[in-house]
């Protein structure tokens, strides 16, 4: 019976390494970071136009945000 034990164990620990070890490669590499760190790779590529964007939008619907976390446009925040 504590072999078996011994057996679940080391069955468990050896799938959690495998799982573990699929998510190692998640992420840019340090050679990609370069491609990232493009301007066009920018989620907002000219500020003053999306802030413009912004500020046509909150005139419209009187709401603020959409880009982040703020306000969910009901007005009520």
């Amino acid at each position: 019976m504590k072999i078996k034990a011994l057996h679940m164990a080391a069955l468990a620990t050896s799938a959690a390494c495998l799982l573990l070890g699929g998510c190692s490669s998640l992420g840019a590499k340090s050679w990609d970071r370069d491609l990232m760190a493009r301007r066009s790779m920018q989620p907002v590529t000219h500020p003053l136009i999306a802030g413009t964007d912004d500020h046509i939008y909150f005139s419209k619907e009187g709401a603020s945000g959409g880009r982040s976390f703020d306000g969910g446009g009901c007005g009520c925040n």
